[in-house]
């Protein structure tokens, strides 16, 4: 039995298990090499000076989908999860065995959806992937889910590539190594191993048309378009690819005042955030809704509200 297989049996159940009287909280990130892991580990920090009796850590996963079980079934105080995955979750939908219980505290930075090949690849667009190597992600990873259900969307089957299950290292490792022909890695622009790969090897990004853009956002309204910069990465073209809202996840059932504090303490303390994280320029009161049909805490809610009547 895989990982992710475990725990979703862990999580059918251990579901409605009450939250442990435990001041040592996990905060769900990603890998190491991901903007997750940082950005988890910046927001622990400042929860755990600010907070009284709140001593957090970042926590190594696979991902979305892992930290949203890990959050439902209150294993996690808090995840990073993209905003797909957690509307999967809200809705009981695959890859989640029914629904999980999460709720948004506050939006984060969009990740975006960036397809990896050598430069002088023979792969120039999406359907160029069929019969190739492709690396679809790590399991139980927002990319994985993120790439399967894009791949599908525009008529491409996880059968109809020679599919790998890696995650963002071992990903642009093989491809470094000439041992997949592409890689998908959902994450925010100026991703680390992306980055890394960029400084050793020539790459590019693909670019996806835009009748490619409109039928992903029709058929999943969470993706929407995204311009990248020529040289984001170094000597990569600019692209256009799908983005989505990555969001911090907590159960619906977090007291309310823990939430409330969590929220107004990231957001007074975003400043020293954002020195270490670039991303963080995306995580702002106004961002805060960006995803649409998973309900928002009501002690983060009760934050928001505080600053826009102050205002």
């Amino acid at each position: 039995m895989t990982v992710f297989k475990r725990l979703l049996s862990f999580a059918l159940i251990a579901f409605t298990l009450p939250a442990a009287a435990n001041e040592n909280y996990a905060i769900g990130t990603g890998s190491q090499s991901g903007t997750y892991y940082p950005l988890g580990g910046m927001l622990a920090k400042v929860w755990s000076e600010h907070i009284d009796g709140v001593n957090a850590r970042a926590e190594v996963t696979a991902a979305s989908v892992e930290n949203v079980i890990k959050v439902a079934t209150n294993k996690q105080l808090a995840g990073i999860a993209m905003g797909n995955v957690a509307l999967k979750a809200h809705k009981g939908e695959d890859p989640f065995p029914r629904q999980m219980p999460a709720s948004v505290l506050f939006a984060l930075y969009p990740n975006v959806v960036q397809i990896l090949v050598p430069a002088k690849s023979d792969i120039q667009s999406v359907q160029d992937l069929v019969g190739k190597r492709v690396s679809l992600g790590a399991p139980g990873s927002g990319t994985r889910v993120s790439a399967l259900a894009i791949l599908a969307i525009l008529g491409i089957n996880e059968d109809d590539v020679r599919a790998q299950s890696l995650n963002y290292t071992a990903t642009t490792n093989a491809l470094a190594n000439g041992q997949i022909d592409a890689g998908v890695i959902v994450g925010s622009l100026g991703v680390g191993a992306i980055t890394e790969l960029a400084l050793s090897r020539d790459i590019r990004i693909l670019s996806f048309s835009p009748a490619e853009l409109k039928k992903i956002s029709s058929a999943a309204p969470a993706y929407m378009a995204y311009d990248a910069a020529a040289e984001t990465y170094n000597k990569v073209p600019a692209f256009t690819a799908p983005a989505v809202w990555n969001v911090l996840v907590v159960n619906p059932k977090l007291d309310d005042e823990l939430a409330y504090q969590m929220t107004k303490t990231a957001y007074e303390n975003m400043d020293k955030i954002r020195q270490a994280i670039g991303v963080a320029q995306y995580i702002t009161p106004a961002n805060a809704h960006q995803l649409q049909g998973v309900p928002m805490h009501p002690g983060a809610q009760r934050y928001l509200d505080e600053i826009a009547q102050a205002q």
